[in-house]
């Protein structure tokens, strides 16, 4: 008896399905049906996705945890969708009682993005005017960086100023930094081999490829996809706990 039990647990294992990782063009298709088929606005989207990543922030480093005695972040913001994640991450951080100062070199002319800076502004949040090229300037000021820079649709081959010296710095900065759904500087296909080290990834929708190996403390926030979506990409999503927005892998 104990012998079939064993058996049949372990077929039961073996038909679990794993979980499924992203290339870049699976993972627009995605977001286009979202938008096209399923009506949901791009600015719910990025609310949805810049407030799971504040909650993450809040789980991998709680307030009580912080080294130093101000709960200061920098949040690296760029000109596209991660960017408007980013700042509204950044402003959910706000409210959690965090302190997060905003560095967003290029502001994007899209009337969203707009107002998502325009939301921080009106919540007192900094914005930087510069990056410190003395990393040890950013070590003592914060706690820990956030890279909502380049994201997945971004062309590697011709990262221009200012992002590549960012990039340049991050890979110097002792403190820990949390990627937004891919670390700034990896491509969205490939495990990154000479990028930035984040210590912290949140993965939007589903992971990306670029993550399969990643070592670090990972976060996923998907949990709003429609079934039929999850179910015709094979995602095979874990089970969020409770009423959690995200999960970690």
């Amino acid at each position: 008896m104990d012998k079939m039990n064993y058996s049949s647990a372990e077929t039961e294992a073996e038909t679990i399905e794993p979980l499924r990782y992203l290339s870049k063009g699976e993972a627009a298709a995605i977001e286009t049906e979202l938008v096209r088929d399923y009506r949901f606005g791009l600015q719910q989207l990025i609310e949805i996705w810049g407030h799971a990543c504040a909650i993450a922030i809040t789980k991998a480093y709680p307030l009580s945890s912080l080294a130093k005695k101000q709960p200061t972040v920098l949040v690296i913001c760029g000109p596209e969708q991660n960017g408007s994640i980013g700042l509204v991450c950044a402003r959910h951080l706000r409210i959690f009682e965090y302190e997060p100062t905003i560095y967003h070199p290029q502001r994007s002319s899209h009337s969203l993005h707009q107002d998502f800076t325009v939301q921080c502004e009106k919540m007192d949040i900094p914005f930087l005017s510069y990056l410190p090229t003395e990393v040890q300037l950013i070590n003592d000021a914060y706690n820990l960086v956030i890279d909502a820079m380049l994201g997945p649709e971004t062309d590697l081959a011709n990262i221009k100023e200012p992002y590549a010296g960012i990039l340049v710095t991050l890979k110097q900065v002792k403190i820990p930094i949390a990627s937004v759904d891919v670390p700034s500087g990896w491509d969205v296909e490939e495990v990154s081999q000479d990028g930035i080290n984040p210590e912290v990834l949140i993965s939007l929708t589903a992971p990306k490829k670029c993550a399969t190996s990643f070592s670090g403390k990972h976060f996923l926030a998907g949990r709003f996809l429609p079934y039929d979506i999850q179910k015709k990409y094979d995602l095979n999503l874990p089970d969020y706990p409770g009423t959690d927005c995200l999960i970690e892998l």
